[in-house]
């Protein structure tokens, strides 16, 4: 069974974020170069963000509906990164997942680590009594909205890998202030909506914390992953 280090980093900015997972995903791949095994060196940092905005390899500027000027007068941060996907946004309220892993200890299919990553989500959720599903050709972990009766996500997924190591990771709505996905096109879609934890449980009055939800969450990493998380 492999080891996975969490690193609990709770509230951090993500551009500090950013630079600790590169610095880890940079040590595994320089491990591989030099044939070192990776066995039981995988972390996995898990945070929350102040609001800030970030693109993918393929997002498109248009999926940004506001003015850069005006969305860094509102102190929303936005980043060009090196992940797969469109347009995101993370926030309050919301965990975000960065797993450095050495996939050749887990699974040699990238869109199998990403299949593996939503049943975490749905798992997760699914402890709330929140029925989770996929859409092909849509990445992601969407739900039928109790708020409205549409289609909406509720976690959202975008990875590097580089010699089979990964970094970035994951996003999953708990409390966020979802007015803030009115100034994007999540993930580049106009047709589909974002939810939370928070807005499915609204019809309950129950209320839900990221402190409570990241040990239920990581139980279910460990799970998948087949993995002790430590």
């Amino acid at each position: 069974m492999q080891k996975i280090r969490v690193h609990d980093k709770g509230v951090i900015q993500y551009a500090d974020a950013l630079v600790l997972q590169t610095e880890k995903f940079d040590e595994l791949i320089e491990n591989k170069i030099n044939n070192i095994a990776n066995k039981d060196a995988h972390h996995h940092f898990l945070c929350e963000h102040q609001a800030v905005i970030t693109l993918g390899k393929s997002a498109k500027e248009q999926n940004i509906l506001l003015p850069e000027a005006l969305l860094k007068q509102n102190n929303i941060d936005i980043f060009h990164i090196n992940r797969g996907g469109d347009v995101t946004f993370h926030g309050p309220g919301q965990i975000t997942g960065y797993p450095i892993l050495d996939l050749d200890f887990f699974t040699s299919d990238i869109k199998m680590y990403m299949r593996m990553l939503e049943e975490v989500m749905i798992r997760t959720i699914a402890h709330y009594g929140i029925e989770g599903y996929r859409i092909e050709d849509a990445t992601g972990v969407w739900v039928n909205s109790k708020t409205d009766n549409s289609i909406k996500k509720i976690a959202a997924f975008g990875v590097k890998t580089s010699r089979w190591i990964t970094m970035h990771g994951f996003a999953l709505n708990v409390d966020v202030d979802l007015n803030y996905f009115n100034f994007i096109n999540p993930c580049g879609f106009t047709d589909k909506g974002v939810t939370s934890i928070q807005a499915e449980l609204k019809h309950k009055n129950q209320a839900v914390s990221i402190k409570e939800i990241k040990p239920i969450l990581l139980h279910h990493f460990a799970t998948v992953f087949q993995a002790e998380m430590i």
